[in-house]
């Protein structure tokens, strides 16, 4: 099992990464970074919300549990060469939009940092204030961040480029997988889940997301991207946990709910959105498909295995034991090139397929064709691309 490096406290490790990682990647901006800082993007803010699958370390800094933090080795051993908070082997998806965008707890943070935009997402959230609760910072908790950042750059601003500064940011979101785990993976009676049916549930999570997007609407946000949720039962966690004798994914209970989510967000929620609220513009990415097409075939993307994780133990390296400081206190086990690997833990992605959806994301091409079925959609990003939403104009 690797032992971390004692020698720099995390936060000095942290500051050290910002200065030469912020410098190296302005040089490597071509090769390794979709949206980049060039020319094309500047002045374009991005704000981020949701879980695990985009917190860039805010849980580094809440008193919560090792099953919600990433603070610790192998976590950054591709790419910052030590543990960021980030839940992959590198960086995160918006990683390669714009680069480093701080986390909102980040000591040392002020506005000037902010300008470019901030990252609010918080491992383990969910769009219910239940979900892991005390453990995470909730969606709504994510908001109320956003305004303080919002109030901050009034300040040092002045109101009209703050509001052209708000109304011309990106807003990415990534909800919903915890709301819809977290009864399976806690096993508490209490959850709503087991006090309403899976069409009310699925409608309580999507509301408050709703709810969130208006807000930020509201303070002059006007476009906004979306990630839906993967098939739940095929991360290895998941398949480990709910035990399918046939050894596939699961696709009953908590895929189902993710299915449903996808569906009403997709058909119902979005289109509504569009239609009520002058200017807003959305991009949404089905995470779901680009996962699942990676899974079934991933040597067309360059990839050797889809289903089982780098870091983990058990089948499918399915026990989340990455970096054994979580409840399981085992010796974990770690592949030699997390390059070949679709997932890197028992729930989450690699460098590599990040780097690859966010290239989908930004500017799609389409997909090999031995990767479509009847069932999954050609596009997988629409009806704007996330380079599209970027130079957007404002209509208000």
């Amino acid at each position: 099992m690797e032992k971390p490096n004692s020698s720099l406290s995390p936060q000095l490790r942290l500051l050290l990464l910002l200065v030469i990682v912020t410098a190296s990647s302005r040089c490597r901006a071509e090769n390794n970074v979709v949206g980049g800082r060039g020319k094309q993007s500047t002045g374009v803010a991005f704000f981020i919300f949701g879980d695990s699958f985009l917190d860039a370390g805010n849980n580094n800094y809440i008193n919560t549990t090792t099953l919600d933090q990433a603070n610790f080795p192998p976590y950054g051993r591709t790419f910052f060469n030590f543990p960021t908070g980030r839940f992959s082997d590198g960086r995160l998806l918006p990683d390669f939009i714009l680069p480093l965008i701080p986390p909102f707890l980040q000591p040392g943070n002020n506005i000037d940092h902010m300008a470019m935009g901030v990252n609010f997402a918080s491992a383990g959230a969910g769009a219910l204030v239940e979900t892991f609760q005390g453990d995470v910072i909730d969606l709504q908790t994510q908001l109320g961040n956003m305004k303080k950042v919002g109030k901050g750059l009034r300040n040092k601003l002045g109101k009209e480029e703050r509001d052209a500064k708000i109304s011309g940011g990106v807003y990415m979101f990534s909800i919903g997988s915890n709301d819809y785990m977290s009864p399976f993976l806690t096993n508490s009676s209490s959850s709503l889940l087991f006090h309403a049916s899976s069409s009310r549930f699925v409608a309580m999570v999507l509301a408050n997301l709703t709810a969130v997007v208006k807000d930020i609407y509201g303070m002059g946000g006007r476009k906004f991207v979306f990630m839906n949720v993967p098939t739940l039962g095929c991360l290895p966690a998941m398949r480990l946990l709910m035990k399918n004798p046939n050894g596939k994914c699961y696709e009953e209970q908590v895929s189902e709910l993710a299915k449903l989510h996808n569906a009403r967000l997709s058909t119902v929620v979005l289109p509504r959105l569009a239609r009520e609220l002058k200017g807003f513009k959305y991009s949404l990415f089905d995470f779901s498909t680009s996962l699942h097409r990676r899974m079934t075939h991933p040597s067309n993307y360059g990839l050797k295995e889809g289903e089982e994780a780098c870091c983990g133990t058990g089948k499918w390296r399915g026990i989340d034991s990455c970096g054994g400081k979580r409840s399981v206190k085992k010796e974990f086990e770690v592949c030699n090139n997390p390059t070949e690997y679709l997932f890197w833990d028992s729930f989450h992605l690699t460098d590599t397929a990040y780097h690859q959806m966010a290239r989908e994301i930004w500017n799609p091409t389409p997909p090999p064709s031995s990767t479509i079925t009847k069932t999954s959609p050609l596009a997988i990003v629409g009806p704007y691309t996330l380079h599209q939403l970027f130079h957007a104009a404002i209509h208000h």
